[in-house]
Order: C-alpha cells, then sequence, then structure tokens
C-alpha cells in the first residue's frame, strides 16, 4: 500500500523562516508551498523550493486568499473569476523559483479558507480547478477527499488527490470541523494516527459526533505549525512505514 504524505510549509518571512521546516522534509513526501498571499515571500519561497529539490520531496503551490494579518484563514467574499485570478498568479509566483531551481512543479493545494470554502461552493471548485488546468492540465490537483474541488478536477481530466487530515476532526457531510470550535484539532497524537491507519487501510474515518464517514485518502495532510509538529511527523512516519505503508509522492 502506498501513502503520500503532504505538509504546509514556506509559511515564514524573509529571515524568519518556520523553525521546523528544515527538519520536517525528512518525513514528508509532497511539499505545498506558500506563494505570497496568506504567508511567505520570495525569500522563503526560493528557499523552500531548493530544499524540497534536494530532499527529493514533490513541490507544490499553496496558493490562499490575501491576508496576511489572517494568515489566509477567514473567509472573504471573492467572485469565482477572482479566485481563477489569484490562483493563477500564486501559481506562477512559485513556479518562477522552482525553474530557477531546475525543479518540476508537481501540484496544487490550496490554503485555508479558500481550501474550505471551495470544498462546498461549486463556482469556486471549478474557478480553482480550471486555473490549475490552464496552468498546466499535468499538474495534480489536492482537495478534500469528496469535495466540490475533487468533483471539479476530475470533471477537466486532471489528476486529483484526495486529501484526509492527521490532526483534525470531521464533520457528518466529511467536511473539516471549522477551526472555531474547539474540538476542531486533534492534540493526542495516538488518536492522529489511529485516525490515519483508519482512514488508510478502511477508508472511512469518525466524525465528531460518531457517525461513521466514507471517504478516499491518496494523501495525509499533516500541519508544520505546532508545537510537536517534529515529534508528530517522525512518529507518524515511523508508524506507517513500519505498517508496510510505503510513502511517496503521488505524481
Amino acid at each position: 500500500m502506498i501513502i503520500d504524505i503532504n505538509c504546509d510549509l514556506g509559511e515564514g518571512f524573509g529571515n524568519y523562516p518556520m523553525p521546523n521546516d528544515t527538519i520536517l522534509f525528512d518525513y514528508i513526501s509532497s511539499a505545498n508551498i506558500a506563494c505570497g498571499f496568506h504567508a511567505g515571500d520570495p525569500a522563503v519561497m526560493e528557499r523552500s523550493v531548493r530544499l524540497a529539490h534536494e530532499k527529493g520531496v514533490a513541490i507544490g503551490a499553496h496558493p490562499g486568499l490575501a491576508d496576511l494579518q489572517g494568515f489566509g484563514r477567514r473567509e472573504m467574499r471573492i467572485s469565482a473569476k477572482e479566485a481563477y485570478q489569484i490562483t493563477i498568479y500564486q501559481i506562477g509566483a512559485l513556479y518562477g523559483f522552482v525553474k530557477a531551481a531546475g525543479a518540476k512543479l508537481s501540484h496544487v493545494k490550496p490554503h485555508g479558507a479558500l481550501y474550505n470554502m471551495a470544498a462546498n461552493d461549486k463556482q469556486l471548485a471549478e474557478a480553482l480547478a480550471q486555473a490549475v488546468y490552464d496552468f498546466d492540465p499535468h499538474l495534480t490537483f489536492y482537495a478534500l477527499s469528496g469535495s466540490e474541488m475533487i468533483t471539479a478536477a476530475s470533471r477537466l481530466g486532471l489528476k486529483t488527490a484526495s486529501e484526509v487530515f492527521a490532526d483534525r476532526t470531521y464533520q457528518n457531510d466529511g467536511t473539516l470541523t471549522p477551526r472555531s470550535h474547539k474540538n476542531a484539532l486533534i492534540h493526542n497524537q495516538e488518536q492522529s494516527i489511529n485516525q490515519v491507519l483508519r482512514m488508510i487501510n478502511q477508508q472511512e474515518v469518525e466524525s465528531a459526533e460518531g457517525k461513521v464517514v466514507k471517504l478516499k485518502a491518496d494523501t495525509i495532510c499533516i500541519h508544520g505549525d505546532g508545537p510537536k509538529a517534529v515529534e508528530f511527523a517522525k512518529l507518524i512516519h515511523e508508524r506507517l512505514v513500519n505498517t508496510g505503508i510505503e510513502i511517496k509522492p503521488t505524481t
């Protein structure tokens, strides 16, 4: 069995990169690199791309809403056309550094509120998928399993990676519990690992309300900005490998 482990990285600024980033590259197979709208800047983008390339980690663009203060996690009223434009813009920004490094851009994963909005909004989902397709139809679109984004991308013929989350709880409809809810995050590492193993092996997750929700797990997202991010990344990597699961990019 094969699974991809992805992580959102490059979310620091200038001479202040995220402290865990360099170490996390050793435990993941794909990196989603911030493109400057919700986090990141040219210095961090260049450094992150080169690190990923050196470590053999698949490089993805991580476009978000233009909201540095809110880290792209606050919903904004944008049109489908605007969603298309900001996605194209941010992919292009990261691609410049990818090309300069002699590397390859493999995928695109929307960030934060943009991701959550498009999971349920058909028009936004279609705009994001179209932006990825128009930039390069050979890219893989990372999106929430069972979401409108997966449907939109599949309709265009884009390769998709259905994403599940190690440290987030789910609602009965398969969406993520909003971060505004106190039970949105899973802090217990064993609980997170057990959830991941169930999602991989049984293609299901238990919602916060106790309902069994079916899903597809191509790639697991772990977050790199928590106090125990490196410890958890190392632990989940070891546990998956020890249970016979191979970790490699989807592309």
